[in-house]
């Protein structure tokens, strides 16, 4: 009769033992593989904070920025805007700011001729009609005539500096809209510039390999 019974309770042990670690092992997913559990690893850390990821881009922003205006200043090439990057860029600004242009006083002949354009008009009722009318036609003639006279002379710098460029660099492809780069130098005094003039008047890039 004890046996039996002790036979009855150690099955019944048996049982809740066996039953126990089934319930608590069991996951509801499959286990994950090797190669799932590298990849998993191996995603990128992203801040949780989408305020310290937006001030984390704007810092590196800025520092982009700076680094930038700095290039346009000295003349770094790692950092220079992407249309004044290269050796063909360069060599073109060089050219331009080691000469005087006529190009450089275009802009102050322009404004001059606008603000006489303006005291003309305010002034129009104390002239004669042949004083004024010879003064504005004088002023438009100056100003698109300088306008003219310095798309020539960066025409003909260009050509000049492709050629020499075809000698200095034979294999670099010139930039499309290099002329435009050449002709808007041009335009303004040396001193408003960007970037910033490396080359001292009279010292010209050189020419040959």
């Amino acid at each position: 009769m004890f046996s039996r019974k002790k036979h009855a309770d150690d099955a019944h042990a048996g049982a809740e033992e066996s039953a126990v670690p089934m319930a608590s092992g069991k996951k509801g997913r499959p286990t994950p593989t090797r190669k799932q559990a590298q990849a998993r690893n191996n995603r990128p850390l992203v801040p949780a904070d989408r305020k310290e990821a937006k001030r984390r881009a704007s810092q590196a922003r800025n520092a982009r920025f700076r680094a930038e205006q700095e290039a346009l200043i000295t003349g770094d090439e790692q950092h220079l805007p992407a249309r004044d990057k290269g050796r063909v860029r360069r060599f073109v600004r060089d050219w331009v700011d080691a000469r005087w242009s006529f190009g450089e006083f275009v802009m102050p002949i322009i404004l001059l001729s606008l603000v006489l354009v303006m005291v003309l008009s305010a002034f129009a009722d104390r002239l004669s009609i042949q004083v004024a009318s010879a003064l504005l036609i004088g002023s438009t003639i100056l100003m698109y005539g300088s306008f003219a006279i310095v798309i020539l002379e960066s025409t003909i710098v260009w050509r000049r500096i492709r050629k020499h460029l075809a000698e200095r660099y034979p294999g670099d492809e010139i930039p499309r809209g290099t002329w435009y780069y050449c002709f808007s130098r041009m335009l303004f005094l040396r001193r408003w510039r960007s970037p910033r003039p490396q080359v001292a008047r009279g010292e010209f890039p050189k020419t040959k390999k």
